[in-house]
């Protein structure tokens, strides 16, 4: 069974075991979430998410429609995710581009990835990185825009 705080609002049923979501979190009814995830306070998940095993969702993160997380991702405090190339107010796309991470990525606090980007497996997000392009597998990126600055090995 998920432990769920009794001030989060969770619409979802399909919370795996052992994920624990703490207070003020926000989970719309289709959201999808592994089992053993950690889902901090202060974070909203919209329903058109699909969120892996073992994952762990800092505070104030919003994950918004159409986006993938893998197993084993972390993503820090505060980090940013947008679906929308062009937004404006009222008036919305036919379909959103939502953001891939990859099995075992990190993304630093205060980070902010553009719609449509995808991370690689066990890439890494410095914090307050703006991520304007898909990250490969392994990388390193840092900066605004981000760069990569090296790749991990192991």
């Amino acid at each position: 069974m998920p432990q769920i705080h009794d001030l989060a609002d969770v619409k979802s049923i399909n919370i795996g075991t052992d994920t624990r979501i703490w207070q003020y979190s926000v989970i719309f009814e289709k959201a999808r979430i592994g089992s053993n995830c950690n889902i901090c306070a202060h974070t909203l998940i919209e329903n058109d998410v699909i969120i892996g095993n073992n994952v762990t969702v800092k505070s104030g993160v919003f994950i918004w429609d159409g986006s993938r997380i893998e197993d084993d991702v972390f993503i820090g405090p505060n980090a940013t995710f947008t679906n929308d190339i062009m937004p404006r107010s009222k008036i919305y796309p036919d379909t959103f581009k939502g953001i891939t991470v990859k099995k075992g990525a990190s993304i630093g606090a205060n980070a902010t990835i553009l719609p449509g980007i995808e991370i690689g497996e066990y890439a890494m997000i410095g914090a307050g990185a703006v991520v304007t392009k898909d990250v490969p597998d392994r990388a390193v990126v840092v900066g605004n825009p981000a760069k990569i600055i090296r790749y991990i090995t192991e």
